[in-house]
């Protein structure tokens, strides 16, 4: 599994936990337990870290985002895999560098992490959000 990925996979890992807990937990020691537990020979702990400290500071906009994209869903109601999914998806799409991390990249591998470990409708659901915004963005 690209490192890259893996980064991705752990973050989504250490939200779900985060938000199963309603926010209760300190996110930033359950990335560090599961970096460790889950890394291995891991080179790229600082993305995963930057990434989910992107993910908190935008929260709020970011969650306005999907509110406004998938108005029929409310976000509450949405799977704790999706939303996050979803707010890594979009914390890479609105506040990444895209020289690092290009749109369709973020997008794709958004989508990969919705079908590895989501429910059978999560990728198209997660392709239409992000598409959504991505195309917005175009505009």
């Amino acid at each position: 599994m690209p490192s890259r990925h893996l980064a991705r996979s752990i973050v989504l890992q250490s939200l779900f936990e985060w938000d199963f807990y309603q926010k209760t937990k300190d996110l930033e020691q359950i990335l560090d337990r599961n970096i460790e537990k889950f890394g291995g020979n891991f080179d790229e702990a600082d993305f995963a870290k930057n990434l989910a400290k992107g993910v908190i500071k935008n929260l709020e906009k970011i969650d306005k985002v999907i509110q406004s994209s998938a108005p029929e869903r409310p976000i509450d109601q949405l799977s704790i895999v999706d939303r996050n999914v979803l707010r890594i998806g979009l914390q890479e799409l609105l506040y990444g560098n895209k020289k690092e991390v290009p749109p369709k990249v973020a997008i794709n591998e958004a989508i990969e992490l919705g079908k590895s470990f989501g429910g059978e409708s999560s990728g198209r659901f997660i392709n239409g959000v992000l598409g959504t915004v991505y195309k917005e963005l175009e505009t």
